[in-house]
Order: structure tokens, then C-alpha cells, then sequence
């Protein structure tokens, strides 16, 4: 029972602080982001194949959009849960249009596609863990692994997001499973 009050009350100050920061509180905001930022990182990590610059940018990014868009939070939700998805979309928009630039500029491949999001640069003698595994995917594959199987999106919430069809996401995870246990077997 003392879980749930914890939690109740965690709920209830992140409300009141959400309440704050649209007044304009930004010592508000800055406590809702000093709460928030390190897991809202470690998904624009996964996302954009461990690139630590581009990580930075679009967890910058994230939080600035949501300051933006403050008011269009109707509290059905946990604040963390919509900046979540809030940073999911950010994310997932960079990508679109890096790729999109990619396209007029080369003939987009699956090296490109990657380099649109950072290649990590890997020795090849090191055996590559199970983050880098996941960095090398190609970016669909990539995007809805790391929504479904380490944030834990449905394939209808990852279609929505990621603009594919459900089938599409299911496929997309498949394929994604067997490259990393085809990696991690390396």
C-alpha cells in the first residue's frame, strides 16, 4: 500500500508542477526536466543509433517543444508518458528529414540510411554488445525495436507514431531480432 502512495503522491507534485510551468514557472519546468531527462535521453539514444551528439540535440529539442506545447497537455495522462511520446515523435520527425535530405544527395543504401543517424564508430575486433547490436540496425528496424521491446509500445501506438502499417511493425520487429541475435552471434 505504501507503493501506491508513494506513487500518488509522485503524481500529484509532478501535477502541480506541470500546473506551475504553464503559468510560465520555469523553475517548474526545470524540475519536471531535471526529473524526466535521463529517460527521455536514453530513448533518443536508442533512436538515433547511439550518436551521442544527436542524443543531445533531439533530448534538447524534446524538452523545448514540450515548454511549446505546455498547454496542449490535458493531463489524461502522467507528464513523463506524454513527454515520451512527445520525444518519440521529435525523433523519429529528425530522421524523416535527414533521410529525406540523404536522398537528393546520395543514393540512399543501408550504409546511408545509417549515416543519416551517426554510425558509431566500432572496432571490429571487440565483440559488440547488445546497444550496439541495436545501434547497427537498419532505421525501421531500429525505431521499432526499441518502441516495442525496450519502451514498451504497442504495434498500433508504434504504426501511429512511425507513420507504417501494423503489419509493417510487426515485420519490421521480426526482422530486427533476428539481426541482433545474428550480431550478437558474431
Amino acid at each position: 500500500m505504501a507503493s501506491w502512495e508513494a506513487n500518488t503522491a509522485q503524481h500529484d507534485d509532478e501535477a502541480k508542477l506541470v500546473a506551475r510551468a504553464r503559468k510560465g514557472d520555469s523553475a517548474a519546468f526545470e524540475k519536471l526536466y531535471r526529473q524526466q531527462r535521463d529517460r527521455i535521453y536514453g530513448l533518443v539514444w536508442r533512436l538515433c543509433g547511439g550518436d551521442k551528439a544527436l542524443a543531445e540535440d533531439l533530448l534538447q529539442e524534446s524538452f523545448v517543444r514540450a515548454w511549446q506545447k505546455l498547454d496542449s497537455f490535458r493531463g489524461e495522462s502522467r507528464f513523463g508518458t506524454w513527454l515520451h511520446r512527445l520525444s518519440a515523435n521529435v525523433a523519429l520527425s529528425d530522421r524523416r528529414s535527414r533521410l529525406k535530405y540523404l536522398k537528393r544527395e546520395t543514393a540512399l543504401d543501408g550504409a546511408a540510411e545509417r549515416g543519416a543517424m551517426g554510425d558509431k564508430d566500432v572496432s571490429a575486433g571487440l565483440r559488440m554488445d547488445l546497444e550496439q547490436a541495436i545501434a547497427c540496425l537498419p532505421e525501421r528496424a531500429r525505431t521499432v525495436l526499441v518502441l516495442y521491446d525496450v519502451e514498451g509500445y504497442s504495434h498500433a501506438e508504434i504504426a501511429e507514431i512511425a507513420g507504417m502499417a501494423v503489419g509493417s511493425s510487426k515485420a519490421q520487429l521480426h526482422r530486427a531480432r533476428n539481426l541482433v541475435r545474428e550480431e550478437l552471434d558474431k
